[in-house]
């Protein structure tokens, strides 16, 4: 075989992969211009707390779950997400993975815009994970550690949404919020958002040395750069 033969066949099956290729980018630009818009945030903020109150309240209703385990499992779904929500944000927000690393810096770039996953993928995604529960523990604990799962999630959601969007009177409350404000200046610190657990564990915690910052000092404008 000469060498423009083998040109022509190995042509001929890139075609078809490039072609696929430009396929799934045409079909996944609906959904990316979705995931900009302030219905869609609305939207997954109403299935995730769907998804969290049915998983518990199913939970709950079981006869053979005790008070300590229900409580057991929703601490121990709480802290768990608590965790996920600080590595999700230190290792892939901030990670390698250029895909991630991305699609995070237009929240660094423009913090009070609406960029956001799919409405659907959450929820979607939690369900998936109480049905892969439920064939190793009790349905009872796998239904409310979902639950409780899901509601970290939407405590991370109404959490970062009040931080960019409410100017806080409360010292206490103020100082949280400034915990993420200053992750958008200090990008290797403050990486949790509910709360300063795992920065604190894992040493990636930002300590000012101001005593009170005042909210005009930490609010970042949506044309502030990381």
């Amino acid at each position: 075989m000469n060498i423009k033969t083998r040109r022509m066949k190995d042509s001929g099956r890139a075609a078809p992969a490039r072609s696929s290729g430009r396929w799934l980018r045409a079909a996944l630009k609906p959904i990316e211009r979705m995931c900009t818009t302030r219905t869609n945030g609305q939207l997954g903020l109403i299935s995730d707390m769907a998804v969290s109150v049915g998983l518990l309240y199913m939970g709950m209703r079981r006869d053979n779950v005790r008070p300590i385990a229900v409580l057991a499992a929703v601490l121990f779904g709480l802290v768990l997400f608590s965790f996920f929500e600080y590595a999700m944000h230190r290792w892939l927000f901030h990670g390698p993975a250029q895909v991630f690393q991305q699609g995070h810096l237009t929240h660094h770039q423009q913090p009070l815009g609406y960029d956001s996953l799919p409405f659907f993928l959450t929820p979607l995604a939690i369900l998936a994970l109480a049905g892969l529960l439920d064939l190793a523990a009790p349905t009872a604990v796998a239904l409310l550690f979902a639950g409780a799962f899901a509601a970290g999630y939407v405590a991370y959601g109404l959490s970062h949404w009040a931080i960019h969007n409410i100017r806080f009177r409360n010292t206490l409350v103020r100082r949280w919020a400034a915990d993420h404000h200053i992750h958008h200046y200090h990008t290797d610190k403050n990486f949790g958002v509910t709360t300063p657990l795992w920065d604190i564990v894992l040493r990636t915690r930002y300590v000012s040395t101001r005593k009170s910052p005042k909210q005009s000092e930490i609010t970042v404008r949506p044309n502030d750069r990381p």
